[in-house]
Formats: C-alpha cells, structure tokens, sequence
C-alpha cells in the first residue's frame, strides 16, 4: 500500500468505527498482536504516512505491517518512537491495560493489574501505567474557561500539628475546575505546588484558565495579585461569609474530594510524591471525559497520547530509584524474573469445563 500525500484535517472519532463501544468490541477488534500493530498503524498515519525520520510522506506498507520510506530509504515500525518502541511486552497485554485504565470509572492499580494480567512482576505492571500516565502529562490541553474556581488542597496521611495550607509532611495542590450553567461541573486542571505565594499561583493560572475568565476564589490575599489585568477575579472570604467552605467554592472541594478517595481507595493511599503529579494528571484525564457516551473513547484519546510519546527507558520512569530503607523490599522469583507476560493471544479450548478428566 502506498502513502504520498500529506496529512489533512481529521474527522471526530465514531463508536463502533474508530474505537470499541464496549468491552465486547474491544475483545472482537483486538484478538492478537497484528490486530493491535495494525490499529497503532492506523491511529498513527490516518492520514497519510509520514516518516519520523526524514517527514517524507511517499511510502510503502510491507507485508510485514512496516513501512518502507521512499526518501530516506528506512523501514519504519507503526511502534518506533513511542512508548511501545522496542517493548518486549506484547501489544494484546498493553490494550488490555490500556483498557482497563480507562473503563472503570477509578482506573486500576498496578498490583491489580499484576494480578490480572498475569506479570511476571509488579515492576513491570507498575511500569506500565506510569509510561500511560507519562503519555496523558505530555499531551497537550485547552485552557480552561468562562466562570472557574481556582483553590489549593493538600495531599497526604493523617500527621500531627498544622492542618491546612503549610502542613508539614504532606503535598500542596492547586486545582481549578470549570462551573457550568445553570449548574455543574466542567473541565480540571490540578498541579502540584510548593507555595500559595502570588508567583506560583500566577503561573498556573496563567498555565491552565484562558485570559478573560472569571475566576472564583477563597479571600487568600495572593489571588487579587494574581488574576490581576488578565482575569475578573470574584474573591469571598470563607469566615465573613458565614457559609462552609464547601458552599463558596462547591467544585473545588468536589473535585478534591474526589482525588483524595480515589488515592485512598484504588491506590490505599500509597504513591510517592515525586510521581504525585502524573497521577493528578490520570485523574484529570478520566474526570474531563467522565460523560462520553462509551469508555472506548477514552481508550482511544490515551491510545493517541501514547503514539504521540516518546519511548520511556524504565530508569527515567523512577524518580526515586533507591529504595527507602522502612519499606519492604519484595523480591521476584528467578523464574519469573526478567520475564514480559504472554501474549493474550492464545489458542480458544473447547469446552475445558467438559473435558477435564475426573
């Protein structure tokens, strides 16, 4: 098959066309690795091949699903340069944790998905999710707009002293999230912060909420310095108000709300602060697409991300590589060491319940 002409402008993706509507779909379109290497070739060049290497656009699909460059004479694979580039794990078991991270509405574990999908290790389920989460951080997004509140929560386990802003021992998080009308909720846009000072609420709100909106706070005095010029800025201090915190800002402390039980819930609680941020960007990208009609929408926007990123080495993964020393150290059999899951491409039995002998 021959590619020459340059990309054009993409329709919106269908169900049932250009993603699976349902887990059904989803097991009758992806039954083996060729299936899955043809979808990631199809995802990628829709609309014409491009070469990663030389961005020539004359081609030629081979027999062997890669394609041959007519510039630079290369033979290109629909995986090089992506996170799927050279990955020993099978295609069929990276759809499938692409599935689940996306279908159920709080995502998965990497220990469930090492349960589930049969790992040889939790490094590599945990691996995996992390370079989905690197793909939805690395992804770009529209600003924010029209009528958002913006706040700060704080993130961590149940400590001792200062509650709130300046708490020792846990993480401060900005979030934003749009209101719509006549009521409900939009988009949000979460970001680890080290301080509420004016700068550093500036930067993100210059980062994520487009010029013009009218954004919603709490009365810390950072946020009128902040929205300055570029915003209308609707500032209520909580105390004179009379009303709960939940009343002035309902979003903000929904949507915190919902982090915090989702931390809590499908990870016990238990992440690293130096990847906090790639699992607020998980959530946002679940959260913003929460009333798409099929959760294979979702399936397909992280698929997209993914051919979109580049390959991630396991080592610039971990931000932390040592090891803390009050943490058990689980060690991997050495027969299942070093080992990628089987492909879930796998002959069907007939009947297994029926044959088994007695």
């Amino acid at each position: 098959m021959e590619s020459k002409n340059a990309p054009a402008q993409r329709k919106p993706p269908k169900a049932g066309i250009d993603y699976p509507r349902n887990y059904a779909e989803f097991l009758a379109w992806f039954p083996d690795d060729a299936a899955c290497l043809d979808y990631l070739d199809w995802i990628r060049w829709k609309d014409g091949f491009e070469c990663p290497s030389c961005h020539g656009f004359k081609g030629w699909r081979m027999k062997n699903g890669t394609w041959w460059c007519d510039a630079c004479r290369n033979r290109i694979s629909s995986t090089a340069g992506t996170i799927f580039h050279h990955a020993r794990t099978p295609l069929t078991v990276w759809f499938a944790a692409a599935w689940h991270l996306t279908a159920a509405k709080n995502g998965v574990s990497a220990k469930t998905l090492h349960r589930i999908l049969g790992f040889g290790s939790y490094q590599t389920a945990w691996a995996m999710l992390h370079r989905f989460r690197c793909a939805i951080s690395h992804a770009g997004h529209d600003m924010l707009s029209g009528h958002v509140e913006v706040d700060e929560t704080v993130l961590g386990g149940v400590r001792q002293g200062k509650r709130g802003r300046g708490a020792e021992g846990k993480v401060l998080v900005a979030v934003a999230v749009e209101l719509l009308s006549p009521k409900g909720f939009g988009r949000c846009r979460l970001q680890m912060i080290p301080n509420a000072e004016t700068e550093t609420l500036k930067a993100f709100i210059q980062k994520h909420i487009k010029p013009g909106s009218t954004i919603y706070t709490d009365g810390l005095a950072s946020y009128p310095s902040a929205t300055k010029d570029d915003y209308i800025h609707q500032g209520t201090s909580i105390k004179g108000s009379g009303k709960d915190a939940n009343e002035v800002l309902p979003g903000i402390h929904r949507v915190a709300a919902l982090v915090k039980r989702w931390l809590m819930g499908t990870h016990q609680g238990s992440f690293e602060e130096d990847h906090l941020q790639a699992y607020l960007d998980e959530f946002a990208f679940r959260f913003n697409r929460r009333k798409s009609a099929h959760r294979g929408m979702l399936f397909f926007r992280l698929i997209e991300q993914c051919v979109a990123m580049h390959p991630m080495p396991f080592h610039e993964l971990v931000a932390n590589p040592k090891p803390k020393i009050e943490k058990q150290v689980f060690v991997v059999p050495s027969n299942l060491r070093n080992k990628a899951p089987a492909s879930l491409d796998i002959s069907v039995p007939t009947h297994p319940w029926r044959t088994a002998l007695p």
